[in-house]
C-alpha cells in the first residue's frame, strides 16, 4: 500500500549534504522533530540560528502542489500575517531536490500552545484567521486538493474496506455505520447549501498555532486545500454544544473584522468533524507499512479502536441528525 521503508536514505550525513547543497553551512547539530507524514529536523548552522528542514514524503504531493502551498504562505507573510513561510535559498526557490530527497527550509520559531479557553486569545486568533482567509479568497488553488465528501469521505471508506484492516467481526457494522455517517454528512452539506470555497490552512488545530507574547503565529500548511472557511475554525473549539458556540462567537468577533462569515457554514461543523474521523482512520491505514506508525499508534491495530470508532461515528450521526 505504501513504501515499507520511507525515508530509508535519510541518514544524518544525507541530511547535512542535502541542506548544504541548498546553500547553508551546517555545524553538524541535528535534532529530529515530531512529524509522521513527513520528516522534520532542526539543523544547526555555522553562522546564524538553527533552521527547520522538512523532507517531503515521496508520492504524496507533486512539486507543483508543494510550490503552490509555499506561494500561498509567502503571499501571507508578505502581507505581514504571522505565518512561518519557507526560506528562499539556492536559486531563489523554496523547494529543493537532492538525489532522492525533496525538502524545504524554514526559520525556527518558538511558541507554546494557545489558551483556547481565553476569549481574548480566541478573538486574537480569529483576527489573523480572518486576514488569512481574506487573502485566501483572492484567487483559487490550482494544484491543491478540495475538501469534499468524495475525497475525504467516500475514498476513505473505500480505502479502509479494501485494506481488510477492520476485524472481521466488526466489518459489517463499521461499513453500515460509515455509510449512514456519509449520508448524514451529505444531508448537512445540503442544509448549508452552496458556500464559498477559498484557500485554507486546512489543518488549523491548536498544535499548528504557536503562541508568543506578541500573539499567535501559524505553522505547517502541508494540508493546505480548498474548502469552506469554517474548516479552519472548528478545530479550535471544544466542549459541549454551548461551549463550542460561545467559543466560535469569540473567534468570529475577531474574524469578521477582516472577512465575512456565512452563518450557514455552522451546519458543516459536525459534518467536517465526521469527515476528519474517516480521513484520519484512512491515513493510518494508508501509512501502516511505515514502521513509524505502528510504533506511534499501536492501538490502531486493536479491535477496541474500531469499536470506539464505530461509537464515535454513531455519535456524529446523532449530532448531524439534530441539525448540528
Amino acid at each position: 500500500m505504501t513504501d515499507s521503508k520511507p525515508f530509508s536514505s535519510l541518514t544524518p550525513d544525507h541530511i547535512l549534504d542535502a541542506v548544504e547543497d541548498a546553500g547553508l553551512r551546517c555545524d553538524g547539530n541535528l535534532l529530529a522533530l515530531n512529524s509522521f507524514e513527513n520528516r522534520v529536523w532542526q539543523v544547526g548552522q555555522e553562522e546564524g540560528p538553527p533552521v527547520v528542514v522538512k523532507f517531503y514524503r515521496a508520492g504524496r504531493w507533486t512539486d507543483e502542489a508543494i510550490r503552490e502551498e509555499h506561494a500561498y504562505t509567502l503571499e501571507l507573510a508578505a502581507r505581514e500575517i504571522p505565518v512561518v513561510a519557507p526560506m528562499r535559498l539556492a536559486g531563489g526557490g523554496t523547494l529543493h531536490h537532492f538525489e532522492d530527497l525533496r525538502f524545504a527550509v524554514y526559520p525556527r520559531r518558538g511558541g507554546r500552545a494557545p489558551e483556547l479557553e481565553d476569549p481574548q486569545v480566541l478573538e486574537w486568533i480569529g483576527r489573523f484567521m480572518g486576514r488569512i482567509h481574506a487573502v485566501g479568497a483572492l484567487q483559487p488553488f490550482v494544484e491543491r486538493p478540495t475538501l469534499d465528501i468524495d475525497r475525504f469521505g467516500e475514498a476513505s471508506v473505500d480505502l479502509i474496506l479494501d485494506s481488510e484492516r477492520i476485524p472481521e467481526t466488526l466489518e459489517d457494522t463499521w461499513c453500515s455505520v460509515a455509510e449512514h455517517a456519509l449520508d448524514a454528512v451529505r444531508a448537512a452539506f445540503e442544509r448549508a447549501g452552496p458556500v464559498r470555497q477559498i484557500r485554507l490552512h486546512g489543518d488549523c488545530h491548536a498544535g499548528n498555532v504557536l503562541w508568543t507574547p506578541e500573539g499567535p503565529h501559524f505553522v505547517d500548511f502541508d494540508d493546505a486545500c480548498t474548502g469552506p472557511a469554517v474548516q479552519d475554525l472548528w478545530m479550535l473549539l471544544s466542549g459541549d454544544e454551548q461551549a463550542m458556540a460561545r467559543q466560535l462567537d469569540h473567534v468570529l468577533d475577531g474574524y469578521e473584522d477582516f472577512a465575512s462569515f456565512d452563518p450557514r457554514e455552522r451546519h458543516l461543523i459536525e459534518a467536517l468533524r465526521t469527515l476528519r474521523l474517516l480521513h484520519f482512520a484512512a491515513w493510518l491505514t494508508r501509512r501502516w507499512d511505515d514502521p513509524a506508525f505502528p510504533a506511534a499508534f499501536p492501538w490502531f491495530d486493536q479491535p477496541r479502536y474500531w469499536e470506539e470508532h464505530i461509537l464515535a461515528l454513531r455519535e456524529q450521526i446523532a449530532l448531524m441528525q439534530e441539525g448540528r
